[in-house]
């Protein structure tokens, strides 16, 4: 079985939309308790609280707040999850302190099992019965249904949308007949993507979104900055006409975002459909959009970072990648330094160094004359066939992946965690989630 997210948009009347907006409340606020709980017990007692500690309060906290006996406990439970998940970044140094979060900056919460929520829906439309809240209307479609396993309920932009996970059988994700094409696949700002199966070509220019809307965005923040804008070290507030002006900021970049999603995925479905072997490069997107430093070209590098993001190099790959796994093809990612695809000719392996204003490459040894981005596609596409002449080309440097050698990451989901409270009551004996004391 493989799982699969599906969202749907939520139209909730305005007794219903009350009520989620008063869950979120609750949520978040435990949200916060929590994580004052943490700082709190180690500061003044020096005492490290993890999340079943603070999973078996909650019948005790219930009591007092009488207001969270209405929501689902195993809500409650993730919602503590979340805040652990928080930490344990923290800790690894993945991410920063974890902060009291305010209702704006507070999505929404999970129904992590099969209780507290109900889907009337065969993938497409339907509707969605909370418990405690009502029934729901939604739309959407969803290309692959099955079993619902979980429901995220999240407010984003003045709207609401269900994320539900669903169990689909692995026969349904795949075609019944799979593609034998091989390309080979080279990013860029110009050409989003040169695609080569080493005798034909194919240039996709890159849609430029951001670029087309950046005078709109411009003139809606210059109407922005004339508003009483919000300081928290002054205490002020913001004023009426400038939440409207960053409305509208916001509702041009989420249409930016949209449009970019669409197309990406637009893309990816074109190149699945006729190939189950893709070859690109690997790229450090972070690296290659960081700042300049200073004196050293930064205007020129910020037009250069906003055309990589613009194009959206990490979405694309991703999104490629995961859509090859999914019919069960092979992805491979070449390095990129030891083969060095753009500086490679693809008919004879010699190696000379070309600059960034060089579009053409031309190899002085046999004479091959190509467009320079697709003979980086063909380096690729040869070097993960092991066919390259010149570089005694292997595999084992790259990163190779496929729908039926990947491994499940032990991230710490609820299913891995109620494996963990599994086997603490295996050993003990004892019911964690009722006898604290046995911690």
């Amino acid at each position: 079985m493989a799982t699969r997210r599906m969202t749907f948009r939520l139209y909730p009347n305005k007794q219903i939309e009350q009520s989620l907006r008063y869950h979120r409340k609750l949520h978040k606020d435990l949200y916060n308790a929590a994580v004052y709980n943490r700082f709190t017990q180690y500061q003044k007692f020096n005492h490290s609280v993890n999340y079943f500690e603070q999973q078996n309060c909650l019948p005790a906290f219930k009591e007092i707040w009488t207001e969270y006996k209405e929501i689902n406990s195993q809500s409650l439970q993730a919602t503590l999850k979340r805040v652990d998940f928080a930490f344990e970044r923290w800790f690894k140094g993945l991410g920063k302190r974890p902060r009291y979060k305010s209702i704006r900056h507070y999505s929404g919460w999970t129904y992590p099992a099969k209780t507290g929520y109900s889907v009337e829906s065969n993938g497409e439309n339907g509707y969605l019965n909370l418990s405690k809240i009502g029934r729901i209307q939604m739309r959407g479609k969803a290309k692959y249904w099955g079993t619902p396993t979980t429901c995220t309920v999240v407010y984003r932009n003045g709207k609401w949308y269900a994320s539900i996970t669903v169990e689909v059988i692995d026969q349904a994700l795949k075609p019944d007949v799979l593609p034998t094409g091989a390309v080979g696949i080279d990013l860029g700002c110009k050409s989003a993507l040169s695609i080569t199966d080493g005798e034909s070509h194919q240039q996709i220019e890159a849609p430029k979104f951001l670029r087309n809307a950046e005078h709109l965005i411009k003139k809606a923040s210059k109407d922005k900055r004339r508003k009483q804008a919000p300081n928290r070290k002054k205490k002020v507030r913001a004023s009426r006409r400038w939440k409207k002006a960053q409305a509208k900021v916001s509702k041009i970049t989420r249409k930016v975002a949209n449009q970019r999603q669409n197309w990406v995925h637009l893309v990816a479905v074109e190149i699945i459909s006729s190939n189950s072997f893709i070859a690109t490069e690997k790229l450090e997107v972070k690296n290659m959009s960081s700042k300049a430093k200073k004196g050293k070209r930064k205007k020129q590098k910020a037009g250069l970072n906003k055309s990589i993001l613009d194009v959206g190099f990490g979405m694309l790959r991703s999104t490629i990648k995961y859509k090859v796994e999914q019919i069960g093809g092979v992805f491979v990612e070449v390095p990129t330094k030891k083969v060095n695809p753009s500086q490679t000719c693809p008919k004879c392996g010699h190696q000379h160094k070309k600059t960034l204003d060089v579009r053409i490459h031309s190899c002085p040894v046999c004479s091959y004359v190509q467009d320079r981005d697709i003979a980086a596609a063909e380096v690729m596409l040869y070097w993960a066939k092991g066919n390259l002449p010149g570089l005694g080309t292997i595999l084992e440097d790259a990163d190779v992946t496929s729908s039926t050698s990947r491994t499940r990451k032990q991230a710490g989901s609820m299913r891995q965690l109620g494996q963990l409270k599994r086997q603490k009551f295996n050993s003990t004996g004892v019911d964690v989630e009722t006898h604290p004391s046995t911690k």
